[in-house]
């Protein structure tokens, strides 16, 4: 891995990211979504698991996928059908470094299944340390919304975001308590999420024009 010019510090966030070598597709079907989605699940954990498939057989992975067990707290994330989003937190030493190697193994399921050779990702996954609390609650409205358009609608099939579980308030992959902790209400919180990425939007719009 190549040197960064930050370290990912146990409590600090980080905005992960990555996508497909020359823009490419890294999701094709839904089975392709949703074998990364058990990936980002079953290997955010101290203990090696072996192969999803391998996993699948183990009576104890229930005990295996305690809260104490995780290499990383999930706080945001967008898979979209060429790239990724992370908002995330080591909580063990390396954390982060292990958890994106183990799902990087994508990458063999996606050859195979596609009869492919070499990466699919575009180089080492990149980061970016999130300095205050504004940037938090903001980064997580971008990384939530990603597949949205201004209004708040999916426009992307193949793709999964966070969002469901901020507004449903549902358990699910992340650990959304930071962040509706300082909202009155999960409706509160979408209207500041769509509020936010139209802003976003507006911005790039405004850079494309200039």
């Amino acid at each position: 891995m190549s040197t960064r010019k930050h370290e990912f510090i146990i409590g600090e966030y980080y905005h992960i990211y990555n996508r497909g070598v020359d823009k490419r597709k890294i999701i094709l079907d839904k089975f392709d979504l949703d074998r990364l989605l058990k990936s980002i699940k079953d290997f955010n954990r101290l203990e090696p698991i072996g192969s999803i498939y391998e996993f699948s057989f183990k009576k104890d992975k229930e005990k295996l996928g305690s809260e104490t067990s995780k290499l990383v707290s999930i706080i945001a994330f967008c898979i979209n059908p060429n790239h990724f989003h992370f908002l995330i937190t080591p909580v063990v030493e390396k954390g982060i470094e292990k958890f994106m190697q183990r799902i990087g193994g994508y990458t063999k399921y996606f050859n195979e299944k596609y009869k492919r050779n070499g990466v699919l990702f575009q180089g080492n996954f990149q980061s970016k340390h999130i300095s205050d609390n504004r940037y938090l609650i903001h980064l997580s409205a971008y990384i939530n919304m990603n597949n949205r358009d201004k209004s708040g609608n999916k426009i992307l099939s193949l793709s999964k975001s966070s969002l469901e579980e901020y507004i449903k308030n549902e358990k699910g992959l992340c650990d959304t308590k930071i962040i509706l902790d300082q909202f009155k209400n999960p409706k509160i919180y979408l209207d500041f999420a769509i509020e936010s990425w139209q802003d976003t939007q507006s911005r790039k719009k405004a850079l494309e024009v200039d």
